[in-house]
């Protein structure tokens, strides 16, 4: 039985969490399991548990508020979401095979490639109006400028291999496979950055109970936990929500590698 203290600081860190996630369409957990497992000792696997119902809860907020404002691509997503369970069925069973040290080793390396393709590569590759956006593109409306953009998506078997990689990852991590998703969206698709946030929001949920299955039927829930994390992520995610609109994407980009690249430093050295 965790601790009162334990519960509240679950409860801060899932606020936090959730801001970071709403902001950068991650799902919070790549935040939220390193302060599991730093801050509170937490096996990797339940950390990883939590985690995940704590994205499940993230992707329903943030999907429901992001649903009418023409950010969310619905066909992308349901493409790419199809190889992303598959991958999610796949590493939550891994996951059960691996060691914490080896996953926590696997979360820095992962967390530091992805930041440093989104530093190589700042800019949204978006064509202006009125280019062709094809079948799975579409027409985003930057909210700061009110000005429209048609953006079509580019390299898509990349992209389905990726979301393979993500939900692999998602469940084998607990980190939701934005971590992976956005970043991939962004830097090789030519999707608009809060686009790919808010598509990725609504695919991360749907990852998210893939994995969240097996480790709960695994006993590695740690109920109290998930209750706390889940009920400050949704507080964070919803003053995220409002932050990200008001953000510049260049400043978002930053901000995601900066994070990554953090995380990765702190896990490799919890790892060694």
């Amino acid at each position: 039985m965790p601790s009162p203290v334990d519960a509240l600081m679950t409860f801060s860190m899932g606020i936090v969490s959730g801001l970071l996630g709403g902001m950068l369409g991650l799902g919070g957990g790549v935040f939220l399991v390193p302060f599991l497992i730093l801050g509170l000792g937490l096996k990797f696997q339940a950390a990883a548990a939590i985690s995940l119902f704590a994205v499940i809860a993230t992707s329903s907020a943030v999907t429901a508020a992001r649903a009418g404002r023409d950010l969310i691509n619905l066909r992308l997503g349901m493409v790419l979401e199809v190889a992303t369970a598959a991958g999610g069925l796949t590493g939550g069973l891994t996951a059960q095979m691996l060691s914490s040290s080896t996953l926590q080793s696997l979360f820095s390396i992962l967390a530091l490639t992805i930041a440093i393709a989104v530093l190589r590569r700042p800019h949204d590759e978006i064509l202006p109006q009125p280019a062709n956006p094809g079948l799975l593109g579409g027409i985003y409306r930057d909210e700061r400028t009110g000005t429209s953009f048609t953006y079509r998506v580019q390299r898509l078997p990349f992209g389905l291999a990726a979301s393979f990689l993500a939900g692999n990852m998602s469940s084998l991590l607990g980190v939701g496979g934005g971590i992976i998703k956005v970043p991939v969206l962004v830097t090789w698709c030519g999707v608009p950055m809060r686009v790919a946030a808010a598509t990725s929001a609504l695919m991360i949920g749907v990852t998210a109970v893939s994995g969240g299955v097996i480790y709960l039927g695994r006993g590695a829930l740690i109920y109290e936990l998930a209750a706390a994390a889940i009920i400050g992520t949704q507080i964070g995610s919803a003053a995220g929500l409002r932050l990200s609109a008001r953000t510049h994407t260049r400043k978002l980009k930053t901000m995601l590698s900066v994070v990554l690249i953090a995380v990765a430093l702190l896990m490799l050295i919890r790892g060694s």
